[in-house]
């Protein structure tokens, strides 16, 4: 098998969430002898992508994708990994009623529709999605990919002694609402901790310094790795109905059983990517 994957951005230019995800998913690919090319989406052209026809497209964050290319990978294999909600213009379902978008709003309809699959983050994330595009091709992975060696470390600072305080992102990003969780700790008189924007590791190990995570995002989130690693890193979570993780079957656990989950992730997740292109429709 042979892949493209496409996304607006990598990990080497940008450290977020689904770029940790996307270049651990190249990885495993990569490690499993498959072949796999990378390309920024604002690279990509008709040309291109008909060079490549043969190939399985992965398609992460397009938002540079031009409306040309979209069209021209509608009789190619390929998945959307969905790591938000690009098919509306504004990106973020909650600020409509039950997450249920005017139809007005809805953008990139026949590019999801046309997919392979549509992967998402979770049962909360396909969710929104079904209900907006009404599309039968939607698929949630139920988790995120992390590396053996970001495991192995969260594993570690799952086995210490925390403080009784609560960890708060510091971050200036507004859907991350830092001041929503500040105001929460200080009417509750809890003791907190905000965290700065820290290397990742580095990150992770103040974060778990403390017993309890708090989070209350603004937008909804797909899943959300900080959730999921402060469970995996033992850790209380305090948050609202907008993070995809908290309505997981696994969410209950923590510690070295979360790890476990996520590492058996590694599997199941690739399994699925390639079951759908083994079984895609007719092109």
């Amino acid at each position: 098998m042979k892949f493209v994957f496409i996304a607006d951005f990598f990990v080497n230019e940008i450290i977020g969430g689904g770029e940790l995800n996307n270049e651990e998913l190249i990885n495993i690919l990569i490690d499993r002898k498959l072949s796999v090319k990378k390309i920024n989406s604002h690279l990509v052209t008709v040309d291109f992508i008909e060079a490549h026809k043969e190939c399985n497209f992965i398609i992460s964050n397009f938002i540079n994708l031009s409306p040309k290319c979209c069209e021209a990978l509608y009789d190619k294999k390929y998945v959307i990994y969905e790591h938000d909600h690009k098919y509306l213009k504004n990106r973020n379902p909650a600020i409509y009623p039950e997450f249920k978008v005017p139809d007005s709003e809805i953008v990139n309809y026949k590019f999801y529709k046309e997919a392979a699959a549509v992967l998402c983050q979770s049962a909360f994330h396909h969710d929104i999605v079904y209900k907006n595009l009404k599309i039968d091709n939607i698929i949630s992975l139920g988790g995120n990919l992390w590396s053996l060696e970001s495991l192995n470390i969260i594993r570690e600072y799952s086995h210490k002694d925390k403080l009784r305080k609560c960890s708060i992102m510091d971050s200036p990003i507004l859907h991350k609402n830092t001041s929503a969780a500040r105001a929460f700790c200080a009417h509750k008189n809890i003791d907190y901790e905000l965290i700065p924007s820290l290397a990742y590791y580095e990150f992770l190990d103040r974060i778990s310094n403390n017993d309890t995570l708090v989070f209350f995002p603004k937008t909804p989130e797909t899943l959300s790795r900080i959730v999921v690693e402060a469970r995996m890193m033992g850790m209380k979570v305090i948050t609202n109905n907008l993070v995809g993780a908290t309505g997981e079957e696994w969410f209950s656990l923590k510690g070295a059983e979360l790890i476990d989950i996520m590492f058996d992730k590694r599997e199941s997740i690739v399994s699925i990517i390639k079951e759908v292109f083994y079984n895609e429709k007719s092109f």
